[in-house]
């Protein structure tokens, strides 16, 4: 949109962990004071071998309460009804049930016996330590090579037809001791918000929610013509009021905990991919053994396989598998966790458990899927979040076809009813709401409405987004260009705002004065948007149209992301920065998207730029008379462009006041075309300008990804340099992903170019495999970028009488080339996740490296803040 991009990601990042940091301060004096609590924690394991048992169904018998035995075998279970027995079930083990007592928190150790039907073949595999582990002549791996070779016809996109419904369940949690929780003293006014602590998650911490969402869609896919169609019936979440966009943290959510395939080869999860174990190749990389064969009640015969990495540190699941063995070698359940030895951002712990159904085909069809992670900012740290996601489906129907109508249109459909209540949820859930779960929308409900937390996040909200509130329909800021400093305007002044959707969805002002101490002039901006539909200017699809005016300065060839020219951080530059110019620019464009995720744009500018500081424009005279060279003043620009994008399959992290697309494996296409109009409006030029941008992540699985931009252009016609294409140079010590880090400001200038940018993250594939830097959660990186251009004769000073000399210093020596000779290039390395949120890069700049006042080699690092 018209926003920078990334800056809404980021804000949405920043107010969870502001929330988490609020909500970290509430005092917690009445952990204990919860009265019929039920809390039964402890160890599964097997009577005869003691082997801890993994997935072990753990309930609570006439309620809906229940959980599973992670890898060691350890369970906890908490209800507030008054339930005196706890059950223990297990494919091929007697089902074992416990008295407890009622409102205590008790510890039982459970050990459970073979059921009778199992079958006599057992193979026996002892610790692996002891046996030199081979595929060859492996029944595990036999078989999951069997499964391997039935995947496609056990998927869902086998069948022609399918339907069904579906209950999404997911929630964040404040992690910490129930000790420190209670010693602190911020905000002790909140305490009934503590009273609805959980501390039977999580050994020796208490879970503290602070954030629910439930969801319940119809989803239906055709074959052929393939087609996928969800309708969302209804949605419930808490509600943060006006400082938090709820909206756009439930996208993040969607984001974060994708759905789990595990017959895809590579698994999505927290933006990481991991090699699923019944992977094409997961031989390869995993160990299977084969445990036991068992029985069901129903007389199907499956067999149990335990899985782990062969790298410990590679991004890998270990657990256990149950397979059918009739024929069909369809996956039954899945309890997998990441290796102990990976290392994720912000994440300490990772579980996730699948089941399936049985359908009257006898193929199998996922029936429940559950993730839960433990996040915190250190591996031994007890602050943190925990998060949870329960995604249950049922009302399968197979094979049944509904009207065309039914999977055409937008691939998400919003149905929602109004009014619906808890009633309605009771009804409609597939699983219940403990009472903790419940508890936290009446909470938040309560916190919202009070003055001194609405105080509190008006002003986290400035910190975090820059933006505070002056009234209900008024923001001021951004905060961080209020003063900056530079050799043209010296010390600068700021000031200005925006309007909020209190003020209305549909219009958008945004306005600004400055004023520069040295230059001792008046800068200015004023702007507005219009949605053209009954949406948000932000809300896709969008049609909307921006007219603006701006007086302000520049510096020629910079092109930032995720920050603002002003920023003050960004006063600190290298070598000299004292070609700028001053501008005056008139700009309207009309933005219409479409379904498909085309769109196109339309736009007309009127632009006045007049050089500042020791930038000068010298026109080459014709060599007629005594001025040869001549200094221009002001040069105007008259321009009408056109802008297509494609970018199939885009979603976005969707915002009340800003948008970010989220990466993915399909490409984005941008098409942009512009003409200079001679004589409308002053224009002094007439040219056309043709660009094709072209960008794709790349998933390389265990390798990382790699994000690859790829761009080419042409100038048409005879134009003066600074309307040649001034490519993007970065001087700030911030990294910046699309220009070129230790280019000087002006340095090239190309009228036909092309270049190609691949940043590549490895994702922790070497550092995790280093003993001691693994624990430090570093990620590397590997960029490199590439500019290759010229300019025609006809376009070069000197040679043309009227064009205006390439700049030079105070030497007289230029400064400003082309790029004929060789490609542009420059390199780095770079490690990310320094405290969490940071990226720092050494490039290496590796041609033109005679030209005057260039750096070799610089440091730069930039804020990419990822869960």
């Amino acid at each position: 949109m018209y926003s920078a991009k990334g800056i809404y990601t980021l804000y949405i990042k920043f107010t969870l962990c502001f929330l988490v940091l609020l909500l970290s301060g509430l005092n917690a004096g009445s952990v204990m004071a919860q009265i019929g609590v039920t809390a039964v924690k402890g160890t599964v394991t097997d009577a005869t071998t003691k082997e801890a048992l993994i997935g072990v169904s753990v309930f609570i018998p006439g309620t809906s309460t229940g959980t599973s035995t992670d890898y060691e075998g350890n369970f906890q279970i908490r209800t507030n009804q008054q339930k005196d027995k706890i059950q223990f079930s297990y494919l091929g083990y007697r089902t074992a049930t416990y008295t407890i007592k009622p409102g205590e928190e008790q510890t039982l150790n459970v050990r459970l016996e073979a059921d009778a039907r199992q079958l006599s073949e057992v193979m026996v595999v002892g610790k692996k330590r002891k046996v030199h582990y081979s595929n060859k002549n492996n029944p595990a791996v036999d078989l999951i090579r069997e499964i391997v070779d039935n995947k496609q016809k056990n998927r869902p996109e086998s069948y022609d037809y399918v339907q069904y419904e579906q209950y999404e369940k997911t929630q964040m949690s404040l992690v910490n001791t129930p000790e420190k929780l209670k010693r602190n003293l911020l905000l002790r006014k909140y305490d009934f918000i503590t009273n609805n602590l959980d501390t039977t998650l999580l050994p020796g911490r208490a879970v503290l929610p602070f954030y629910i969402q439930e969801e319940l869609t119809e989803n239906y896919f055709r074959k052929s013509p393939q087609a996928r169609k969800t309708v969302v019936k209804a949605e419930k979440k808490v509600d943060f009021g006006e400082f938090v966009d709820n909206k756009g943290i439930m996208a993040y959510m969607q984001h974060m905990y994708q759905d789990v395939d595990i017959y895809d080869n590579n698994i999505t999860i927290l933006t990481n991919q991991f090699l699923s174990p019944i992977a094409d190749m997961a031989p390869t990389f995993y160990k299977f053994y084969l445990k036991d064969t068992v029985r069901t009640d129903e007389g199907q015969q499956l067999a149990r396989l335990q899985f782990e990495p062969r790298n410990p540190s590679a991004f890998m699941f270990t657990g256990s598998l149950y397979v059918t063995l009739d024929g069909t070698y369809a996956v039954q359940s899945v309890d997998m966790e990441v290796s102990k030895g990976v290392s994720i951002n912000w994440v300490r712990d990772l579980k996730i458990k699948l089941d399936f159904e049985k359908n009257p085909d006898g193929r199998y069809h996922l029936s429940r899927s559950g993730l839960k992670a433990d996040f915190g900012l250190t591996q031994n740290s007890d602050m943190g979040f925990y998060g949870e996601r329960v995604v249950s489906y049922r009302d399968y129907k197979i094979n049944e076809a509904q009207p065309g109508a039914r999977y055409e249109g937008d691939a998400v459909v919003r149905v929602l009813q109004a009014g619906l209540g808890e009633d309605f949820w009771q009804a409609s859930r597939h699983d219940s709401l403990s009472a903790v779960e419940v508890n936290t929308y009446t909470n938040i409900d309560s916190l919202v409405n009070m003055k001194s937390f609405r105080r509190t996040m008006d002003w986290g909200t400035a910190l975090i987004a820059g933006y505070k509130r002056a009234g209900a329909n008024i923001e001021i800021g951004p905060i961080n260009t209020f003063y900056s400093f530079n050799p043209v305007e010296g010390f600068r002044l700021r000031f200005g705002g925006r309007t909020t959707n209190n003020f209305s969805k549909k219009v958008m002002l945004e306005t600004y004065t400055a004023y520069g101490f040295k230059d001792e002039k008046w800068k200015y901006y004023l702007g507005g948007t219009y949605s053209l539909t009954d949406r948000s200017i932000w809300e896709f699809p969008v049609r909307a149209i921006r007219v603006s005016y701006q007086k302000d300065t520049s510096i020629p060839g910079q092109e930032l992301q995720f920050v603002q020219e002003d920023n003050f951080l960004l006063s600190f530059k290298r070598g000299d920065n004292d070609k700028w110019l001053y501008n005056e620019t008139y700009n309207i464009d009309y933005l219409r998207e479409f379904e498909n995720h085309m769109s196109y744009r339309i736009g007309f500018r009127n632009w006045r730029q007049s050089p500042a500081g020791s930038l000068q424009y010298i026109q080459v005279g014709d060599g007629s008379g005594d001025d040869e060279a001549m200094a221009l003043q002001h040069l105007t620009t008259t321009e009408a462009s056109v802008e297509l994008r494609w970018a199939p399959n885009e979603q976005f992290l969707q915002g009340k006041i800003y948008r970010t697309p989220v990466a993915n494996r399909h490409p984005v296409f941008t098409l942009r075309a512009a003409a200079g109009l001679k004589g409308t409006f002053g224009g002094q030029f007439e040219y056309q300008k043709v660009a094709l941008n072209v960008s794709k992540r790349f998933y390389l699985s265990q390798l990382g990804y790699s994000d690859v931009v790829t761009e080419g252009g042409y100038v048409f016609g005879q134009v003066p340099f600074p309307l040649l294409a001034v490519h993007r140079a970065n001087q700030s010590y911030s990294y910046q992903l699309q220009s070129y880090n230790l280019m000087n400001f002006l340095e090239f200038v190309s009228d036909q170019y092309a270049s190609v940018h691949i940043d590549h993250s490895f994702n922790g594939f070497i550092f995790n495999k280093l003993p001691l830097i693994k624990k430090t959660k570093l990620r590397e990186f590997v960029t490199f970028k590439a500019l290759y251009g010229k300019v025609r004769d006809e376009n070069r000073p000197y040679e043309n009488p009227g064009l205006l000399h390439f700049p030079t210093d105070a030497n007289g020596l230029p400064i400003t080339y082309t790029l004929e000779n060789k490609p542009y290039m420059e390199a780095s390395v770079g490690i990310g996740n320094i405290f969490n949120f940071f990226r720092v890069d050494l490039v290496k700049r590796l041609t033109y490296l005679d030209h005057p006042n260039v750096s070799e080699l610089g440091i730069r690092g930039r804020f990419k803040f990822d869960f």
